[in-house]
């Protein structure tokens, strides 16, 4: 399975800064779904090309329960399109090797990123069951300039007639990551299927993808009944979440119009996390709060993250995080990477000394705050990774959720809130309590007067 996108950008070649790739080098990475391998035809200032070649081997995936999705002795199981067809398989391998240029982030090149490129992308044998002329109804509505070219099943039988496949072109300017989401979220929809279990994180991941777009999109149920394999209960949570008149509860949200932010601000700050571990090279990661796994199943689905770790006080949490991972039934590969240890942010854990980074993500303001020393001496005293990055809410921004009544918190666990000026403080004195360089970060909407709903924190050991 191949897909190629092209830039004819002015400086063409600095696409590689948004996709994180060198031009200069072929790259490859195992996947959950394959081996996927990065390399760029051509890379000039004029004109420049990175593509994705994606190789999967059905009898493995025959052989990793999960992929298997009925009773392995079918021959159906080992005679199938899996190797050939860029179906959902290409867009775990989109979400996986682009990750980063999803997030629509670069610290090098922000215009760029935030820049609608002339783009040109290809994607070869694209199921498309069902309904004529599909791409073309679902790319149309988002700027693209679609051609579909229909892959006969023997060009030199022509009786036979033409297949399901088709070549797909898009021609357009958008932003590089708005392109990959889409892309992320419609080839599963092309196909009508996914191939491997479609369990409740799959509604946060859409959402978070179609942030932007699907909301509006003329085929907006469609796209949300395909991608969410037909499970009613989770369609009508994703469209109940992207119809404007809907009111959930959540620790950001308190108006129907903040309803729309919340699984954003929680998709934000998910990224917000993920960018940061990748602008500390860490390999070895602890999510220590793990709760029930959100989290970790990102880190999980990075090729580069070697080992994860979570935490938990809650024996329950930990338990539903399994499920969340499919930890019963994951390849041996996958059970040597994650561990799940039930343990507490306040007492010094040894099995979390020596590793790349912690996370706590939403964690600190769950403490009281007279145990938030023992805190800082576990983290980072008695584990001491290399990084901890630390994200809460910033208390300023309350005044912006209008039915939040003055002076409470998002969530009636939070012992406290801080503002940024005491976040920075905080952050400070244990830096230097614990020799440490420390990074400030927002993240969500910044409101010239309030800051950013969450405030995100990058601890980097001093080098001695």
């Amino acid at each position: 399975m191949l897909v190629t996108i092209t830039s004819t950008a002015p400086s063409a070649a600095d696409l590689g800064h948004l996709v994180r790739k060198h031009p200069a080098r072929a790259q490859s990475f195992d996947l959950s779904v394959g081996r996927a391998h990065v390399f760029y035809p051509e890379a000039s200032d004029e004109r420049c090309t990175v593509a994705l070649l994606l190789e999967v081997d059905a009898i493995a995936l025959v052989r990793q329960k999960r992929f298997g999705g009925g009773d392995s002795a079918s021959l159906s199981q080992y005679v199938n399109d899996r190797p050939y067809a860029s179906s959902s398989m290409v867009a775990v391998a989109i979400g996986q090797v682009f990750r980063s240029a999803m997030t629509g982030r670069s610290d090098s090149h922000p215009e760029l990123a935030a820049a609608a490129l002339p783009l040109t992308i290809t994607v070869a044998a694209v199921p498309s069951r069902g309904l004529e002329q599909l791409a073309t109804r679902l790319f149309t509505p988002l700027g693209w300039t679609v051609v579909e070219r229909v892959i006969p099943l023997d060009p030199t039988v022509p009786a036979w007639g033409d297949s399901r496949y088709v070549d797909l072109e898009l021609t357009g300017d958008l932003r590089l990551a708005d392109a990959l989401r889409q892309l992320y979220v419609l080839l599963p929809v092309l196909d009508d299927a996914k191939h491997y279990w479609v369990s409740d994180d799959e509604v946060g991941k859409l959402l978070r993808a179609g942030e932007g777009w699907l909301a509006d999109h003329p085929d907006r149920d469609l796209i949300t009944k395909r991608y969410l394999a037909h499970q009613s209960r989770m369609v009508t949570d994703a469209q109940s979440q992207l119809d404007p008149e809907a009111r959930t509860d959540g620790d950001d949200t308190a108006t129907a119009s903040e309803t729309k932010r919340a699984p954003a601000l929680a998709g934000l700050r998910a990224e917000a996390v993920l960018q940061a571990l990748t602008d500390v090279r860490a390999r070895s990661v602890a999510d220590v709060g793990c709760g029930e796994g959100a989290l970790l199943t990102r880190l999980l689905a990075d090729p580069l993250v070697t080992s994860v770790i979570g935490t938990d006080v809650s024996a329950r949490a930990l338990a539903s995080a399994s499920q969340r991972l499919g930890l019963r039934d994951a390849s041996d590969r996958v059970r040597e990477r994650v561990q799940l240890l039930q343990s507490s942010a306040t007492y010094a854990d040894t099995r979390l000394r020596g590793l790349d980074a912690i996370v706590l993500m939403e964690v600190v303001e769950h403490i009281d705050a007279e145990r938030l020393d023992a805190l800082e001496a576990s983290i980072f005293g008695a584990a001491a990774p290399d990084a901890v990055i630390v994200t809460t809410p910033n208390r300023e921004y309350n005044a912006l959720y209008p039915s939040l009544p003055a002076g409470s918190f998002r969530h009636p666990d939070h012992r406290f809130e801080w503002d940024r000026q005491e976040f920075a403080t905080w952050c400070t004195t244990a830096a230097e309590r614990y020799g440490y360089g420390v990074e400030h970060r927002t993240v969500g909407d910044v409101d010239p007067q309030l800051g950013s709903p969450t405030q995100l924190a990058i601890f980097r050991k001093a080098i001695a």
